[in-house]
């Protein structure tokens, strides 16, 4: 059997650690399995850009952070083209010329929906879930996502004693664009006293008044806000004119303004900490180690199984799978009655809102 291999978006802690458990799980399976790495994700597909590995040299990643076979992002829209010599095209030919039984995709959301378009022109692909965002649908949690939350708590942690022994707000941009999965986990884990996501548009009029009360309270305030956390004016936008009214503002994020806003509305000294590809870097996380042993694992098992056309799923604490077809293009957000939204709501942890 040969198996190609590659991993697809943004990186994050535990693709090492899922590949080595896939291969060690697959080499007791099949001891004569060939494991064609592809390079750069998709761009290797696209390319024929790969080498040939053994499975023991997957055995001893499992805390190396990153890809030892590298990544790159490769839009969809970009991908899904069939007439010949498109993307798609090129990607199908080298899977056969390279003699795959099967591909094993490791990646997020835009690499699932990817996955399911070659799965639906006939390739045998197995993906698994990665991604910090933890946005994917059909599962509970994706693998990397433990780690982000670790890292992104650490850093609301320290902002803590320096925002208490200055008696400022210290605001903490945190990764996620669309969904606010890791700023809430961290926020909650953190002690963070006002939590902004994405899919609960604030009113900066409200924070402010949120700050002063807190401030009043303790004498500070900490602040976690996911980099896609948007105003009720900016909710109402499309994404592309929120991204052009930011870009003329010489804006990337929120962050800043809010920041500002609340300085000049309060006088408080305010502060932004944006800790950014810290969040992606490093080793994964013991409980990120063993869903990548369990994802991994169960991948080999699905294999061996040709059980094809699948993604791994983690659901209440089981390793199963959802198809790609069913997935695809799905995205899981937060809603504003999500369970965790009102244990932080009860905890006195504000959303934007009114004290």
């Amino acid at each position: 059997m040969k198996v190609g291999i590659l991993t697809s978006g943004g990186d994050c802690a535990g693709l090492n650690a899922v590949m080595s458990a896939f291969a060690k799980a697959m080499a007791a399976i099949e001891p004569k399995i060939e494991i064609c790495g592809i390079i750069n994700g998709y761009d290797g597909l696209i390319n024929r850009k790969y080498r040939m590995i053994k499975p023991e040299d997957f055995f001893d990643i499992l805390k190396l952070g990153g890809t030892i076979l590298g990544t790159s992002r490769q839009p969809y829209k970009k991908l899904i083209q069939v007439e010949e010599n498109t993307k798609a095209a090129q990607m199908k030919e080298n899977y056969r010329k390279m003699g795959l039984d099967f591909l094993l995709v490791l990646g997020g959301q835009g690499t699932h929906k990817t996955a399911a378009f070659l799965s639906s022109e006939g390739l045998k692909i197995i993906a698994l879930p990665k991604t910090i965002d933890n946005d994917i649908w059909g599962t509970d949690f994706t693998f990397g996502f433990h780690s982000a939350v670790n890292v992104a708590t650490e850093c609301l942690d320290r902002v803590q004693t320096t925002a208490a022994s200055h008696r400022r707000v210290m605001l903490v941009e945190i990764m996620g664009n669309k969904a606010g999965w890791l700023t809430l986990y961290a926020g909650i884990g953190g002690g963070a006293d006002i939590i902004l996501i994405p899919e609960i548009p604030h009113d900066i009029d409200k924070i402010a008044r949120a700050v002063e009360c807190v401030e009043k309270q303790k004498g500070f305030c900490v602040i976690a806000a996911a980099e896609g956390a948007m105003d009720k004016e900016e909710a109402l936008l499309s994404k592309k004119e929120r991204m052009q009214k930011r870009a003329e503002a010489g804006e990337k994020t929120a962050s800043n303004r809010i920041a500002k806003a609340i300085e000049e509305k309060l006088n408080i000294e305010t502060r932004v900490v944006v800790p950014g590809h810290i969040q992606r870097g490093g080793s994964p996380s013991p409980y990120d180690r063993v869903i990548c042993a369990q994802m991994g694992a169960y991948a080999a098992k699905l294999a061996a199984e040709r059980c094809f056309g699948v993604t791994v799923a983690l659901n209440s604490g089981k390793i199963n799978f959802n198809n790609l077809a069913d997935i695809a293009g799905k995205t899981k957000l937060v809603t504003p009655k999500h369970e965790l939204v009102q244990t932080a709501r009860d905890m006195g942890i504000f959303f934007g809102e009114l004290c």
